[in-house]
């Protein structure tokens, strides 16, 4: 069992001495890269390792117990532990998805239900900006068009990740089983005669591009257009042209970003934006695999494409993918999205783990 594990572990020594050289470090982006592979496979070879001494101690148990009962309660316990490990272990072994060690980029907008609609748009960005500051994650809104009530029409924030982490807990790893219609039922501040409304916001996830070389853009393939910023006014906004517009020809993906002050802060801004979309594009036009994941991230804000569902009235939310309920909508709105995005997680790793015995029995 775990015989491929040998070549990790030779894999993992070899990259232990890589960056122990000065000149990897002299280049970021390798550095980076080689920390990312060293700490995956760290995880891999504590677990093996792990996996291996309770197997051991539950062999030594076993044959003691031959002689003395009283070890044959031990070695069963080791016996659960070794499972319990080895469970583990073969899913840290499971193929996995390239962007997981990506910080995100959120985009939340508005649907169905007009004025609600935008309200809800503001519950969710509030969810998630509380969910990524419990995860210890730095936010930043990088554009945001508000609606009149205070909701948001359309919301845009990078999620990233402060200094090292476990594999499997960067942003984008956590956040990407988010992309999907969200469905809100409660009585709307706007609703004069208590009855309950249903309306929906949609959101989408994307793995940010680490740098502007990873995704080229030829300036000629922009249209880049400047306009005066709406929304609630303030010094410099709704007085000056500094939102910017940005369109790519080759794709038609049109960005636009209003939320700084200046037309070079915007520009940034949009062109972060316009990157991460490119990224995904292309991902998905290499992998079509890998686009089933995308398209489950429904582009349209229709009520019957939900992928979760926030009861106000029960205090309860539901996840109509892998059928998970909890009547703790109030502390999940607040940011305890933690049992959620697990619950995902385990689903998605039992899948996997079904396919690669399928596989392995074909």
């Amino acid at each position: 069992m775990f015989e491929g594990v040998q070549a990790l572990v030779a894999e993992h020594a070899e990259l232990e001495q890589r960056m122990a050289d000065p000149s990897v470090h002299a280049d970021p982006a390798l550095a980076r890269r080689l920390g990312r592979r060293y700490a995956e496979l760290s995880a891999i070879v504590k677990a093996h390792e792990a996996w291996r001494t309770a197997g051991d101690d539950r062999a030594a148990a076993l044959e003691l117990a031959a002689d003395d009962s009283t070890f044959a309660a031990e070695a069963e316990q080791l016996g659960r532990r070794e499972a319990e490990l080895a469970d583990r272990l073969r899913r840290l072994l499971l193929p996995r998805d390239p962007n997981d060690d990506r910080d995100a980029i959120l985009e939340i907008k508005a649907g169905e239900g007009g004025a609600e609609s935008a309200l809800f748009a503001a519950d969710l960005l509030r969810m998630y900006l509380r969910f990524a500051e419990r995860a210890g994650w730095s936010t930043q809104v990088l554009d945001a068009e508000e609606s009149d009530l205070g909701g948001y029409k359309d919301v845009s924030v990078a999620v990233k990740a402060r200094g090292a982490y476990e594999p499997g807990t960067a942003p984008f790893a956590r956040l990407k089983y988010e992309g999907g219609v969200h469905r809100v039922q409660r009585v709307p501040v706007t609703e004069s005669q208590g009855r309950i409304h249903t309306s929906a916001a949609g959101v989408l996830v994307l793995p940010e591009a680490e740098d502007e070389a990873e995704v080229e853009i030829s300036p000629n393939d922009l249209r880049i257009d400047v306009f005066r910023s709406s929304g609630p006014g303030g010094q410099s906004v709704n007085t000056t042209d500094s939102a910017v517009r940005i369109t790519h020809l080759p794709t038609g993906i049109v960005v636009s970003c209003q939320n700084e002050k200046s037309q070079l802060q915007n520009k940034e801004q949009a062109m972060r934006i316009l990157r991460a979309r490119l990224l995904a594009a292309a991902q998905e036009e290499a992998d079509r695999e890998a686009a089933d994941a995308r398209r489950s991230q429904v582009r349209t804000v229709d009520r019957s494409e939900r992928v979760r569902t926030y009861n106000f009235p029960e205090n309860r939310i539901s996840d109509h993918r892998v059928g998970y309920k909890a009547y703790n909508l109030d502390a999940v709105i607040d940011g305890d999205l933690e049992a959620v995005v697990q619950a995902l997680v385990d689903a998605d790793a039992a899948a996997a783990l079904t396919a690669t015995s399928e596989a392995g029995t074909a």
